[in-house]
Protein backbone atom coordinates (compact mmCIF):
# COMPACT_ATOMS: atom_id res chain seq x y z
CA UNK A 1 0.00 0.00 0.00
CA UNK A 2 1.64 3.33 -0.91
CA UNK A 3 0.87 5.40 2.26
CA UNK A 4 2.32 8.65 0.92
CA UNK A 5 0.33 8.28 -2.79
CA UNK A 6 -3.22 7.87 -0.23
CA UNK A 7 -2.44 10.61 1.60
CA UNK A 8 -1.46 12.99 -1.56
CA UNK A 9 -4.93 11.63 -2.91
CA UNK A 10 -7.08 12.95 -0.10
CA UNK A 11 -4.88 15.96 0.01
CA UNK A 12 -6.00 16.41 -3.91
CA UNK A 13 -9.77 15.63 -3.00
CA UNK A 14 -10.07 18.68 -1.14
CA UNK A 15 -8.53 21.35 -3.54
CA UNK A 16 -6.49 22.89 -1.07
CA UNK A 17 -5.89 25.84 -2.98
CA UNK A 18 -9.73 26.67 -3.82
CA UNK A 19 -10.83 25.68 0.07
CA UNK A 20 -7.48 27.51 1.60
CA UNK A 21 -8.71 30.76 -0.71
CA UNK A 22 -12.31 30.48 0.66
CA UNK A 23 -10.73 30.41 4.16
CA UNK A 24 -8.90 33.83 3.51
CA UNK A 25 -12.34 35.13 1.87
CA UNK A 26 -14.16 34.28 5.15
CA UNK A 27 -11.79 36.06 7.36
CA UNK A 28 -11.71 39.36 4.88
CA UNK A 29 -15.77 39.25 5.38
CA UNK A 30 -15.15 39.15 9.27
CA UNK A 31 -12.00 41.76 8.72
CA UNK A 32 -14.50 44.27 6.97
CA UNK A 33 -17.28 44.35 9.92
CA UNK A 34 -14.05 45.73 11.97
CA UNK A 35 -14.68 43.00 14.22
CA UNK A 36 -12.55 40.59 13.55
CA UNK A 37 -9.36 41.43 15.77
CA UNK A 38 -12.58 41.75 18.43
CA UNK A 39 -13.48 38.35 18.27
CA UNK A 40 -10.35 36.47 17.18
CA UNK A 41 -11.45 33.11 18.38
CA UNK A 42 -14.69 32.88 16.67
CA UNK A 43 -13.09 34.50 13.49
CA UNK A 44 -10.67 31.53 13.55
CA UNK A 45 -13.61 28.90 14.07
CA UNK A 46 -15.04 30.60 10.59
CA UNK A 47 -11.82 30.30 8.73
CA UNK A 48 -11.54 26.82 9.55
CA UNK A 49 -14.83 25.76 9.18
CA UNK A 50 -15.30 27.65 5.59
CA UNK A 51 -11.75 25.55 4.56
CA UNK A 52 -13.36 22.25 6.17
CA UNK A 53 -16.44 22.85 4.53
CA UNK A 54 -15.49 23.72 1.11
CA UNK A 55 -13.10 20.67 1.34
CA UNK A 56 -16.09 18.37 1.80
CA UNK A 57 -17.82 19.65 -1.01
CA UNK A 58 -14.96 19.21 -3.60
CA UNK A 59 -14.24 15.62 -2.24
CA UNK A 60 -17.81 14.49 -1.93
CA UNK A 61 -18.23 16.46 -5.42
CA UNK A 62 -15.35 13.98 -7.17
CA UNK A 63 -17.57 10.69 -5.17
CA UNK A 64 -20.20 11.66 -6.95
CA UNK A 65 -18.28 13.05 -10.47
CA UNK A 66 -16.06 9.33 -10.28
CA UNK A 67 -17.62 7.97 -13.21
CA UNK A 68 -17.14 11.22 -15.31
CA UNK A 69 -14.06 11.77 -14.25
CA UNK A 70 -12.79 8.45 -15.33
CA UNK A 71 -13.12 9.89 -18.70
CA UNK A 72 -12.72 13.45 -18.44
CA UNK A 73 -10.28 13.91 -15.31
CA UNK A 74 -8.27 10.56 -15.17
CA UNK A 75 -6.04 12.49 -13.01
CA UNK A 76 -8.12 12.98 -10.21
CA UNK A 77 -7.73 10.92 -6.86
CA UNK A 78 -10.45 8.38 -7.09
CA UNK A 79 -10.12 7.90 -10.84
CA UNK A 80 -6.39 7.30 -10.66
CA UNK A 81 -6.59 4.83 -7.96
CA UNK A 82 -5.25 7.41 -5.06
CA UNK A 83 -8.60 7.10 -3.18
CA UNK A 84 -11.18 4.41 -3.29
CA UNK A 85 -14.85 5.76 -3.13
CA UNK A 86 -15.42 4.64 -0.03
CA UNK A 87 -12.93 6.11 1.32
CA UNK A 88 -13.96 9.60 -0.66
CA UNK A 89 -17.06 9.55 0.89
CA UNK A 90 -15.89 8.59 4.14
CA UNK A 91 -13.30 11.56 4.31
CA UNK A 92 -15.89 13.92 2.67
CA UNK A 93 -18.07 13.25 5.99
CA UNK A 94 -15.44 13.71 8.53
CA UNK A 95 -15.11 17.37 6.79
CA UNK A 96 -18.74 17.61 7.01
CA UNK A 97 -19.20 16.98 10.45
CA UNK A 98 -15.61 19.13 11.30
CA UNK A 99 -17.53 21.99 9.81
CA UNK A 100 -20.50 21.94 11.63
CA UNK A 101 -18.59 21.22 14.43
CA UNK A 102 -16.90 24.55 14.38
CA UNK A 103 -19.65 26.98 13.07
CA UNK A 104 -21.84 25.54 16.12
CA UNK A 105 -19.52 27.71 18.19
CA UNK A 106 -20.53 30.52 16.21
CA UNK A 107 -23.97 32.97 16.36
CA UNK A 108 -26.99 32.05 14.87
CA UNK A 109 -27.03 33.85 11.98
CA UNK A 110 -23.58 31.93 10.87
CA UNK A 111 -24.39 28.76 11.95
CA UNK A 112 -27.86 29.35 9.22
CA UNK A 113 -25.51 30.34 6.84
CA UNK A 114 -22.82 27.55 7.32
CA UNK A 115 -25.87 24.83 6.83
CA UNK A 116 -27.70 26.11 4.11
CA UNK A 117 -24.09 25.95 2.59
CA UNK A 118 -23.16 22.68 3.70
CA UNK A 119 -26.63 21.22 2.29
CA UNK A 120 -25.69 23.78 -1.15
CA UNK A 121 -22.14 21.98 -1.82
CA UNK A 122 -23.64 18.50 -1.15
CA UNK A 123 -26.70 18.67 -3.53
CA UNK A 124 -24.81 20.82 -6.04
CA UNK A 125 -23.51 18.18 -8.46
CA UNK A 126 -26.89 15.67 -8.33
CA UNK A 127 -29.44 18.39 -8.19
CA UNK A 128 -28.26 21.77 -9.41
CA UNK A 129 -25.23 20.75 -12.10
CA UNK A 130 -27.24 19.71 -15.02
CA UNK A 131 -30.10 22.31 -14.72
CA UNK A 132 -29.55 25.59 -17.23
CA UNK A 133 -28.22 28.82 -15.07
CA UNK A 134 -29.52 26.66 -11.42
CA UNK A 135 -25.74 25.13 -11.12
CA UNK A 136 -24.18 28.51 -11.58
CA UNK A 137 -26.68 30.51 -8.94
CA UNK A 138 -25.52 27.72 -6.30
CA UNK A 139 -21.61 28.16 -7.32
CA UNK A 140 -22.37 32.09 -7.03
CA UNK A 141 -23.82 31.80 -4.11
CA UNK A 142 -21.53 30.08 -2.25
CA UNK A 143 -18.82 31.97 -3.45
CA UNK A 144 -20.22 35.19 -2.25
CA UNK A 145 -21.60 34.09 0.67
CA UNK A 146 -17.96 33.18 2.47
CA UNK A 147 -17.61 37.08 3.13
CA UNK A 148 -21.24 36.83 4.70
CA UNK A 149 -20.10 33.72 6.56
CA UNK A 150 -17.46 35.89 8.05
CA UNK A 151 -18.92 38.63 8.57
CA UNK A 152 -22.15 36.68 10.85
CA UNK A 153 -19.72 34.73 12.81
CA UNK A 154 -18.41 38.25 14.41
CA UNK A 155 -20.53 40.63 14.09
CA UNK A 156 -24.05 41.76 12.70
CA UNK A 157 -23.56 41.93 8.55
CA UNK A 158 -23.48 45.40 7.69
CA UNK A 159 -23.66 47.19 4.32
CA UNK A 160 -19.80 46.56 3.40
CA UNK A 161 -19.92 42.53 4.02
CA UNK A 162 -23.75 42.73 2.48
CA UNK A 163 -22.47 44.17 -0.55
CA UNK A 164 -19.30 42.38 -0.89
CA UNK A 165 -21.48 39.66 -0.85
CA UNK A 166 -23.62 40.54 -3.78
CA UNK A 167 -20.61 42.01 -5.52
CA UNK A 168 -18.62 38.40 -5.10
CA UNK A 169 -21.85 36.76 -6.11
CA UNK A 170 -23.23 38.60 -9.13
CA UNK A 171 -19.25 38.65 -10.65
CA UNK A 172 -19.18 34.90 -9.99
CA UNK A 173 -22.28 34.57 -11.28
CA UNK A 174 -20.94 36.02 -14.55
CA UNK A 175 -18.10 34.22 -14.44
CA UNK A 176 -19.89 31.31 -14.45
CA UNK A 177 -21.77 31.75 -17.28
CA UNK A 178 -18.76 33.01 -19.01
CA UNK A 179 -16.76 29.58 -18.43
CA UNK A 180 -19.76 27.76 -19.92
CA UNK A 181 -19.67 29.72 -23.32
CA UNK A 182 -15.99 28.82 -22.62
CA UNK A 183 -16.74 25.11 -22.52
CA UNK A 184 -19.71 24.98 -24.59
CA UNK A 185 -18.56 22.31 -27.20
CA UNK A 186 -17.66 19.98 -24.61
CA UNK A 187 -20.30 20.25 -22.53
CA UNK A 188 -23.10 19.50 -26.11
CA UNK A 189 -20.87 16.43 -26.70
CA UNK A 190 -21.27 14.96 -23.07
CA UNK A 191 -25.17 15.86 -23.56
CA UNK A 192 -25.33 18.55 -20.51
CA UNK A 193 -27.99 20.83 -20.54
CA UNK A 194 -26.06 24.77 -19.67
CA UNK A 195 -27.28 28.01 -20.00
CA UNK A 196 -25.51 29.14 -23.31
CA UNK A 197 -26.71 25.49 -24.88
CA UNK A 198 -30.34 26.29 -23.78
CA UNK A 199 -30.49 30.42 -24.43
CA UNK A 200 -27.37 30.56 -26.75
CA UNK A 201 -23.90 31.91 -26.49
CA UNK A 202 -24.86 35.60 -27.18
CA UNK A 203 -27.82 35.74 -24.83
CA UNK A 204 -25.47 34.33 -22.23
CA UNK A 205 -22.77 36.77 -22.39
CA UNK A 206 -25.49 39.92 -22.80
CA UNK A 207 -27.05 38.19 -18.89
CA UNK A 208 -23.44 37.96 -17.87
CA UNK A 209 -22.83 41.72 -18.94
CA UNK A 210 -25.70 42.84 -16.82
CA UNK A 211 -24.70 41.62 -13.62
CA UNK A 212 -21.45 42.67 -14.37
CA UNK A 213 -23.26 46.10 -14.57
CA UNK A 214 -25.32 45.60 -11.62
CA UNK A 215 -22.42 44.55 -9.56
CA UNK A 216 -20.62 47.87 -10.65
CA UNK A 217 -24.13 49.73 -9.64
CA UNK A 218 -23.76 48.59 -5.84
CA UNK A 219 -20.73 49.35 -5.22
CA UNK A 220 -20.78 52.49 -3.84
CA UNK A 221 -22.78 51.61 -1.13
CA UNK A 222 -20.87 51.18 1.69
CA UNK A 223 -19.23 54.43 0.92
CA UNK A 224 -22.89 56.02 0.84
CA UNK A 225 -24.09 54.37 3.82
CA UNK A 226 -20.93 55.41 5.52
CA UNK A 227 -19.36 51.82 6.17
CA UNK A 228 -16.09 52.77 4.18
CA UNK A 229 -13.82 55.57 3.44
CA UNK A 230 -12.91 57.31 0.76
CA UNK A 231 -9.87 54.84 0.40
CA UNK A 232 -12.78 52.12 -0.06
CA UNK A 233 -13.94 53.87 -3.36
CA UNK A 234 -10.45 54.99 -4.68
CA UNK A 235 -9.70 50.95 -4.38
CA UNK A 236 -12.41 50.10 -5.99
CA UNK A 237 -12.41 51.81 -9.25
CA UNK A 238 -9.86 49.45 -10.83
CA UNK A 239 -11.59 46.48 -9.84
CA UNK A 240 -14.40 47.81 -11.25
CA UNK A 241 -12.72 48.78 -14.43
CA UNK A 242 -11.33 45.58 -14.71
CA UNK A 243 -14.38 43.40 -14.60
CA UNK A 244 -16.50 45.76 -17.28
CA UNK A 245 -13.51 45.24 -19.45
CA UNK A 246 -13.85 41.34 -18.65
CA UNK A 247 -17.30 41.70 -19.94
CA UNK A 248 -16.69 43.18 -22.97
CA UNK A 249 -13.75 41.06 -24.02
CA UNK A 250 -16.00 37.85 -23.04
CA UNK A 251 -17.96 38.56 -26.50
CA UNK A 252 -14.65 37.96 -28.29
CA UNK A 253 -12.82 35.43 -26.29
CA UNK A 254 -14.39 34.07 -23.61
CA UNK A 255 -11.69 32.19 -22.08
CA UNK A 256 -9.47 35.38 -21.34
CA UNK A 257 -12.68 37.12 -20.09
CA UNK A 258 -13.63 34.31 -17.53
CA UNK A 259 -10.26 34.93 -16.18
CA UNK A 260 -9.75 38.89 -16.35
CA UNK A 261 -13.14 38.56 -14.28
CA UNK A 262 -12.05 36.74 -11.72
CA UNK A 263 -8.69 39.19 -11.23
CA UNK A 264 -11.27 41.82 -11.21
CA UNK A 265 -13.24 39.93 -7.94
CA UNK A 266 -9.99 39.69 -6.36
CA UNK A 267 -9.18 43.35 -6.82
CA UNK A 268 -12.58 44.31 -5.50
CA UNK A 269 -12.03 41.94 -2.12
CA UNK A 270 -9.23 43.82 -1.87
CA UNK A 271 -11.09 47.53 -2.37
CA UNK A 272 -12.63 46.35 0.91
CA UNK A 273 -9.69 45.78 2.70
CA UNK A 274 -8.33 48.64 1.46
CA UNK A 275 -11.42 50.50 2.96
CA UNK A 276 -11.66 49.32 6.77
CA UNK A 277 -7.71 49.51 6.94
CA UNK A 278 -7.46 53.14 5.48
CA UNK A 279 -10.13 54.79 6.90
CA UNK A 280 -10.08 58.46 4.39
CA UNK A 281 -13.07 60.47 4.94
Amino acid sequence: MDVAGSLRGYFDLTRAGNAVTSGVLTFIGAYVTGSAFDAPIAALAAVLATVAGVGGGNAINDYFDRDIDAINAPERPIPRGAVSPRGAFAFSVLLFVTAVVLALTLPRLAIGIALVNLVALVAYTKLFKGLPGAGNAVVAYLGGSTFLFGAAAVATPGSAAIVLFALAALSTLAREIVKDVEDIDGDRAEGLNTLPIAIGERRSLQLAGVLVVVAVLVSPAPYLFGALGGSYLVAVVPALVVLLYATYRSFDDPTAGQSVLKYGMLIAALAFVIGRAVPLS
